[in-house]
């Protein structure tokens, strides 16, 4: 049953990720965290995390390893094969009437429809993320002596090397993690 689950579960978040990894990530979260309760949000961050980390779309890592927590290696497969089964799909559905009425103004329009609705949700996924990494809590239950003044640091300092010196963005999520442990270290969170 739960293999079952899991199949229906990323085929849903394969079939409506319209606009890749990001925009899929409030998808993500509604199925496995609100719904089926697979993960907390805490976990969700990490596996997102993660995902981001390792090579491949943040939607099929993140499909991996969410089948792997839930049902091992079976459940792994089963729900990487659930993400990428839409979209195989719908790519050769697509391709099919993309060639035959590419010229066609109608689907001209559709097509420049879509791209508010990809940045609403890329929009949400960031906020929904920043949130977590802030204040470790969700949107509706933001509280200012909450905040986590480190993770606030390490992004500002990431952000600022990434647009003044156009640093290799591995290099700076490696020295943000060094440094990270460092700070929550000596602040007293770890250990």
């Amino acid at each position: 049953m739960i293999y079952l689950e899991l199949l229906w579960s990323f085929f849903q978040i394969g079939l409506f990720s319209i606009g890749g990894g990001y925009a899929a990530m409030p998808i993500i979260q509604h199925q496995v965290v609100d719904l089926h309760g697979w993960l907390n949000l805490t976990e969700f961050a990490d596996i997102i995390s993660i995902s981001q980390m390792t090579p491949g779309p943040i939607a099929i890592n993140s499909a991996t390893f969410v089948g792997m927590r839930i049902a091992g290696l079976a459940g792994a497969i089963v729900a990487t094969t659930g993400c990428v089964l839409p979209s195989c799909i719908i790519v050769v559905i697509l391709a099919r009437l993309y060639l035959k009425y590419k010229e066609m103004a109608l689907l001209k329009g559709i097509l420049k429809g879509l791209r508010p609705a990809i940045i609403a949700l890329i929009a949400s996924a960031g906020v929904t993320i920043a949130v977590l990494a802030f204040w470790n809590t969700t949107v509706d239950a933001i509280r200012l002596a909450d905040t986590d003044g480190i993770a606030i640091f390490l992004f500002a300092a990431g952000l600022f090397v990434l647009r003044k010196w156009k640093a290799d963005p591995i290099y700076v999520m490696v020295a943000s993690g060094v440094a990270g442990l460092g700070l929550y270290a000596l602040a007293g969170y770890l250990f």
